[in-house]
């Protein structure tokens, strides 16, 4: 039962003291001029005064409260290393037995496991939410087991209680780690990148060493070692060997004693590109559909467009002196013998034998499609004449012959079955009917894909892979019909754009082909293929175990499916004879950026609660009762502030002054005084 005593004013205070103003100075002229009944009059007046203030004995029984101690264990990754698991379950262990010997003590246990993403361990989140649930009247202290490494330590919230650090840990731990320091995201194939790298001792190094090996592998293949410098940046030159995504990888072997081998290793994503695609279009003669050709290359601005049309042939003498048909002679030979390797993409539109190009030439052609370059024809009338462009070296690359029948007859392009899986014609937009064209050479087909028919089912578009090159053969050159609107056109430019794109070898229109893209530790598997099924994927994890992941069919040609990725790392897929690599997870994990224990990152909050840090590895700490606002903490002991804080069960409330009681006592001092001045 505890007393308590109250005021319930029944005027508002300012008024009660303007009252007790205005009495004070006729008490002091009754006293100034010795009126005999004074005291009596002053002593009813206070009466008066102290009813007014509603004096009131409040009676509350209470129950008392057990003061709460919150122990938030760490469990994020750096706290899996080494022994530390085993010290700071000892230790929870321990302090718990000393909690429940102190009485009058409830622990709250709460665990901080890896943050979402790449946000490392989010100690003071959890206290925030700890705090939230609890009457923070009732908490008596904070102890945090953890070895120090906190990565939101700028959301301390306002402590109510003294918080400690038991840090985990080993005065003799040391640990070697690499660093990325500088990387692009992409970089032009064929040109050297510069990427910054750094590789590190961190804590107890037993005999740091000058230098240390660093192994590079790309996309999985056989490393190569350098020997780098530690604890110095080093800047590694590095040429991309494909288009597309590259995937390097970085580590660095494992020294005996170190804490961990998992901030050795980082892998880095760039993105091939090619600086400038270089295309040699060569036009038989002008019609309609040359400057179609222009116009689509050189609208790309990453294709760098060399044109060269024939306005009159070599057997047409009209007497116009030839500085007046062209700015500059045809340079056959600089472009077809010691150039040739470097464009990407060589186009024949309708273009003939007429003696410009002699058959030495076009068989250099030939071997530069076999060694990796490309030919597009797009065909004419020419191509089914006497002086066919396939009547010279070029047959032996060319997926088809000419039968020598021009058909000029309408009829409606159309996507073949094999079209609709191969990306350059599937899902080309069909929301409005295609216009017709007008013209289409007959050939017999002689390997490749066909992917796109024409009349009476004949071939029209005609993909191949000759050894390392890529040919491509369009059998009509009425595809500008589209670009006019006739009949309301057709997607003459994202197929003929598609079209140049595949033959100069587009990661993204690759007919068969096998990825993954990664968010997070979740990849997505896309298998691209022209046959109708596929077989499940084999993903060979960082440790070397084998696991599979089934594949759906969602488009035409296009087949996918998921995989949640147990653990960051290089991870290699394989679905029959093709092959890929991805990296999951972030270059450098957060987790692993620092590793050795300490207590610099907390000590600011604990400096402003009166805490203090105290290694697990010097045993577990005494528990003391601390007033607030002193030190908490000290050699071996740890301080916890008594809360005494109680549960109001019942309260009763008796006025010391009720009404009539007020009424006799001031009528009787008044009677008083009045009989006491009459009598005098």
């Amino acid at each position: 039962m505890t007393q308590t005593l109250l005021f319930d004013p029944l005027l508002p205070w300012p008024v009660l003291w303007i009252l007790m103003a205005l009495s004070i100075p006729a008490l002091a002229l009754a006293l100034w001029k010795r009126l005999p009944g004074w005291a009596l009059r002053a002593l009813a007046a206070l009466v008066v005064f102290a009813a007014l203030m509603g004096p009131v004995q409040q009676s509350e029984e209470r129950a008392p409260l057990n003061d709460i101690v919150l122990l938030v264990q760490d469990q994020s990754a750096s706290q899996q290393l080494s022994d530390r698991p085993e010290q700071t379950a000892t230790t929870l262990a321990g302090l718990k037995e000393r909690l429940q010997a102190r009485g009058n003590t409830e622990v709250r246990e709460i665990t901080v496991n890896d943050g979402e993403g790449d946000n490392g361990t989010q100690l003071m989140q959890a206290i925030s939410q700890a705090l939230a649930n609890e009457p923070r009247g009732r908490i008596a202290g904070i102890v945090a087991l953890s070895d120090g490494q906190v990565h939101d330590i700028e959301n301390t919230p306002d402590l109510p209680a003294p918080l400690h650090l038991l840090q985990s840990g080993r005065t003799t731990d040391w640990d070697r780690r690499l660093v990325v320091q500088k990387a692009p995201s992409f970089a032009i194939i064929g040109e050297p990148v510069t990427l910054t790298l750094r590789i590190e001792d961190q804590g107890a190094v037993p005999v740091p060493p000058p230098v240390a090996e660093l192994d590079i592998a790309i996309d999985g293949g056989e490393p190569q070692r350098f020997t780098l410098p530690v604890g110095r940046d080093f800047d590694l030159p590095l040429t991309l060997p494909h288009g597309g995504r590259n995937v390097i990888q970085f580590s660095v072997p494992t020294a005996k004693t170190e804490l961990t081998d998992r901030n050795n290793t980082a892998l880095i994503q760039i993105n091939g590109v090619r600086d400038r695609l270089r295309v040699l279009l060569v036009s038989g003669e002008p019609h309609p559909g040359g400057r179609t050709w222009r116009n689509l290359l050189k609208s790309d601005s990453a294709v760098d467009l060399v044109h060269f049309t024939i306005l009159r042939p070599p057997e047409k003498q009209d007497g116009v002196p030839v500085d007046e048909l062209s700015l500059i002679a045809f340079p056959t030979r600089e472009l077809f013998l010691e150039k040739v390797n470097d464009f990407d993409l060589i186009i024949f539109d309708r273009y003939k034998r007429r003696g410009i190009l002699p058959a030495i030439y076009l068989d250099n052609v030939a071997n530069y499609v076999r060694q990796g370059g490309a030919v597009l024809v797009a065909a004419g009338p020419d191509f089914a004449s006497a002086d066919s462009i396939y009547r010279s070296p070029l047959a032996r690359i060319l997926p088809a012959a000419p039968t020598a029948r021009v058909l000029d007859e309408a009829y409606l392009p159309s996507v073949s079955d094999l079209g609709q899986r191969h990306p350059v014609t599937s899902d080309l937009d069909q929301t409005a009917p295609w216009g017709r064209w007008l013209r289409q050479i007959d050939v017999t087909h002689n390997s490749g894909d066909i992917v796109m028919t024409g009349q009476d089912g004949r071939p029209l578009l005609i993909l191949d892979r000759v050894d390392a090159g890529r040919v491509a053969l369009l059998a009509s050159d009425h595809a500008w019909l589209w670009s006019r609107g006739y009949e309301g056109g057709g997607p003459q430019l994202e197929l003929l754009r598609r079209l140049a794109h595949w033959m100069m070898k587009e990661p993204d229109l690759e007919e068969d082909m096998l990825w993954a893209e990664a968010t997070g530790q979740s990849m997505r598997i896309f298998r691209r293929t022209l046959h109708n099924d596929v077989g499940e994927v084999q993903i060979t994890l960082p440790d070397g175990s084998i696991t599979a992941a089934p594949l759906t069919e969602t488009s035409p040609g296009l087949w996918e499916g998921r995989y949640e990725a147990p653990d960051i790392g290089l991870y290699r897929l394989r679905e029959g004879d093709k092959t890929a690599v991805i990296g999951l997870g972030p270059a450098a994990p957060r987790e692993f950026e620092e590793t050795i224990a300490t207590g610099d990152v907390l000590r600011p909050a604990l400096a402003s609660s009166n805490g203090g840090v105290l290694a697990m590895e010097e045993g577990i700490p005494r528990v003391r009762n601390v007033n607030e606002g002193r030190p908490a903490a000290g050699r071996g002991w740890i301080g916890l502030t008594p809360r005494d804080a109680y549960e109001t069960l019942s309260i009763s409330q008796t006025q010391l002054l009720p009404a009539w009681l007020t009424l006799l006592l001031v009528g009787a001092c008044v009677l008083l005084a009045w009989i006491r001045e009459g009598r005098s």
